[in-house]
């Protein structure tokens, strides 16, 4: 009627509701094309075996990665109760060799090795250079600081030489009376392969052809206070000098950089460790005060560097016994592993990051 108001229509599918619509049927076309199974369908659109194909797939790849995963967990399982049940079978059997120090091969590499694996590699994080300065056989002298309260670093020296050597090779340790006097502990020692720090034990681990290491710090060394670190201790009276001369075997300096932080020692217990007969009780920033949490050593990080072989073959039969040479051999050691601890400790930006 004339004068009467028009109702608004309001359209239920507006232009913009289908263009949205048809917005999301080209991506789900192009997504679609995209995939390799359908490219045959000139139009875009899969057909049920088409889809039917990219399920497959999908489903494919889905169990093939699980059975991935599947495989390998059985396999190191396998081969972890494997290695168990012949270490025991060998153990119960006696198919093993210990030699006349009491060197337990078999056992080094089984348990004690990877025991140690732990620390070196995911605690201290041992970067090792120069391991191609140790002959790939026969007899030399290795001759190393001593720092750290606890002689962790022989031990990582041991893992190093091992682990990264081309031959595998054993190091043999010399230590003090001391280590060899505590129970268990003195007989694991022996079982790892290391022996009393004497002249009689030192010539005949040389002569045998094996690769022997010396602390000659000894004790100064291991248990000198933190304001003094990587400050070499004196050099005893350079009986291992003596020793390497005797069996024209190379001197070849070690030095080791981040064992000084491990126990940083600021006071010592002089009346303790006489009563329990030790050369010093540690106190560290966490021992005694923490108690057994103590113990832990802190995880700094190191570096083991072994520097060029002294030679020893162009001397004579006397000059073992002469204390000129020795105390001139000795001095080059100590100046040699006392620079390159400088050198090492110049490149180190950060004592736990290296």
């Amino acid at each position: 009627m004339v004068g009467e108001p028009r109702a608004k229509v309001i359209p239920l599918h507006s232009n913009s509701g289908r263009s949205s619509a048809q917005r999301r049927a080209s991506q789900r076309a192009d997504s679609a094309r995209r995939h390799p199974s359908l490219l045959a369908d000139p139009d875009g659109r899969a057909t049920a075996e088409q889809m039917s194909a990219v399920v497959r797939e999908i489903d494919q790849h889905r169990n093939g990665g699980a059975e991935t995963v599947a495989e390998d967990t059985p396999n190191e399982l396998s081969r972890a109760i494997s290695g168990i049940a012949e270490f025991v079978t060998k153990r119960m059997t006696g198919d093993y060799t210990v030699d006349e120090f009491g060197f337990d091969a078999h056992l080094n590499d089984a348990v004690v090795l990877p025991m140690l694996r732990g620390l070196y590699n995911s605690w201290f994080r041992v970067e090792v250079s120069g391991i191609e300065n140790l002959p790939l056989d026969g007899a030399a002298l290795v001759v190393a600081n001593h720092a750290g309260v606890l002689p962790f670093d022989g031990l990582m020296a041991a893992v190093a030489v091992h682990d990264h050597h081309p031959g595998n090779r054993v190091l043999r340790m010399l230590a003090a009376d001391l280590v060899f006097d505590l129970p268990v502990v003195g007989q694991a020692a022996r079982k790892a392969g290391h022996t009393v720090a004497c002249a009689s034990d030192a010539h005949r681990l040389l002569a045998a052809g094996e690769l022997t290491a010396v602390f000659p710090e000894g004790f100064k060394g291991l248990g000198k206070p933190f304001k003094d670190r990587y400050k070499l201790q004196r050099f005893g009276r350079g009986g291992f000098v003596s020793a390497a001369l005797r069996a024209q075997a190379p001197i070849v300096p070690c030095s080791i950089v981040g064992s000084e932080e491990i126990y940083p020692k600021i006071g010592d217990i002089k009346l303790l460790a006489r009563v329990l007969g030790l050369p010093y009780f540690p106190v560290t920033p966490l021992f005694p005060l923490a108690g057994p949490l103590g113990l832990v050593p802190l995880p700094s990080k190191w570096h083991i560097k072994f520097g060029e072989p002294i030679p020893t073959e162009g001397y004579d039969d006397t000059a073992a016994d002469d204390p000129m040479v020795t105390f001139e051999l000795t001095d080059q050691v100590r100046e040699t592993i006392q620079h390159t601890l400088y050198q090492l400790l110049a490149n180190r930006r950060n004592t736990f990051l290296g």
